[in-house]
């Protein structure tokens, strides 16, 4: 996949914009986009294709503001994105791992929101030592 192909895909996950005085055009080998305050720069270039065959080197973690984790599973696939793993778990806390068109891991979080609404579950108090607890 192209840099301007891949600077379209996370422009739109991202919800990141080109800069506009130099927008990035198919058949560039650099392409930023960056959020619109411009406060960060996420950069895809051409590498060549024996460089590729390395493991990633990336990947990204993604925490919904707004929805639930599974809306943004759901707004990733829309967008191209292939699932490769389901971690969830019953209290709603764990992940979805999916990746961009060239394979960079993609991980889905569970909002702070749901996060803060399911309390993490509480361990038992341990016995003091030389104590055994009763089965």
């Amino acid at each position: 996949m192209t840099p301007y192909a891949q600077s379209v895909l996370w422009s739109r996950v991202l919800d990141f914009i080109e800069d506009p005085d130099d927008p990035n055009e198919s058949g560039h080998e650099l392409c930023p986009i960056m959020p619109c305050d411009r406060s960060q720069v996420l950069l895809f270039i051409t590498v060549p294709d024996d460089v590729k065959r390395l493991k990633n080197r990336l990947h990204l973690d993604l925490r919904p503001v707004d929805g639930t984790r599974d809306d943004e599973v759901e707004r990733l696939l829309a967008l191209g994105a292939s699932q490769v793993g389901d971690f969830r778990r019953a209290d709603g806390r764990g992940w979805i791992t999916l990746t961009d068109l060239e394979g960079t891991r993609i991980v889905a979080r569970a909002s702070a929101r749901t996060r803060q609404r399911r309390p993490r579950p509480t361990r038992a108090p341990l016995a003091p030592a030389g104590h055994r607890r009763p089965v």
